[in-house]
């Protein structure tokens, strides 16, 4: 998502295999409840980040065989995990390709909505970002974008291993060019990027049944250990391998009969 002329930021969380298992259960219900109303058969629709996918393809289910969606990511590893959930899900008509979000490969005006999930906290400059994808939406078109607020997460029980992990996490998105309290600068990040007509809100996740707090915290021990988080963690001299085994076990040993996760996002709709 960020090209070689640009200013760099580094995926925090990188394409691990647990990482790709986490993305994988969000859905266009959960994670973009908000765009869902203004979307119909017949749009053209480009995702950015799309990550393995799952979104995407619901989104493709709404605008139907009579539009178009587009996915891309600026790696390889997450669309070939996306075209084979849309092989699995018998979607032959979505694409997936590699594109760069500060230089997309369209003409102004090609999509009617340019849609963002988790992306912005990430660069180094969302509002340059923003630009580009409104320019690519045609008039009365709708950029969407939701990103998490890491300040705001919370959770219970207290474990001190979960507040260690938020205290390596937030000072390692910011060593690598993004920022994790993203949800609560998006209409600021919208209006610098010269977007009048914006509409804020917020959602949140909350895990708090036996199979969603289980799948949480079990791909983030995997993730605390293994993936680009757990890599970042140590060039940054941010954690060592033995906190980072104890922030993996807090993660372990957290999911109960009274365990409950939250997690603030804001979310943004604009009409260029």
């Amino acid at each position: 998502m960020v090209s070689e002329n640009e200013p760099q930021g580094v995926y925090t969380h990188g394409h691990h295999g647990s990482v790709l298992a986490s993305h994988g259960a969000r859905t266009a219900a959960n994670s973009a409840a908000y765009l869902l109303p203004h979307l119909r058969p017949g749009l053209r629709l480009l995702d950015v980040g799309c990550g393995p996918g799952s979104i995407t393809l619901d989104l493709a289910e709404i605008v139907g065989a009579q539009g178009q969606v587009i996915g891309i990511e600026n790696v390889p590893a997450p669309l070939e995990a996306a075209r084979a959930n849309a092989a699995a899900r018998g979607d032959a008509t979505t694409r997936f390709e590699l594109a760069d979000v500060y230089a997309l490969p369209f003409a102004d005006d090609s999509f009617d909505v340019t849609h963002a999930h988790q992306v912005l906290q990430h660069l180094s400059d969302p509002v340059a970002a923003l630009r580009e994808m409104a320019r690519v939406t045609r008039p009365g078109g709708l950029v969407a974008a939701r990103d998490a607020d890491y300040a705001a997460m919370t959770w219970h029980p207290p474990a001190a291993g979960l507040t260690r992990w938020l205290e390596v996490y937030r000072p390692l998105a910011r060593a690598n060019g993004g920022e994790p309290d993203a949800g609560r600068h998006l209409l600021h990040w919208a209006h610098a990027a010269g977007l009048t007509d914006v509409t804020a809100s917020a959602s949140a996740w909350c895990y708090a049944d036996e199979a969603s707090r289980a799948h949480w915290a079990g791909t983030w021990a995997q993730r605390a250990l293994a993936s680009e988080f757990a890599v970042g963690a140590r060039r940054h001299g941010l954690a060592d391998d033995t906190e980072l085994e104890q922030i993996a076990q807090a993660w372990r040993d957290w999911p109960g009969p009274d365990a409950w996760f939250a997690m603030l996002h804001g979310e943004i709709l604009a009409r260029p």
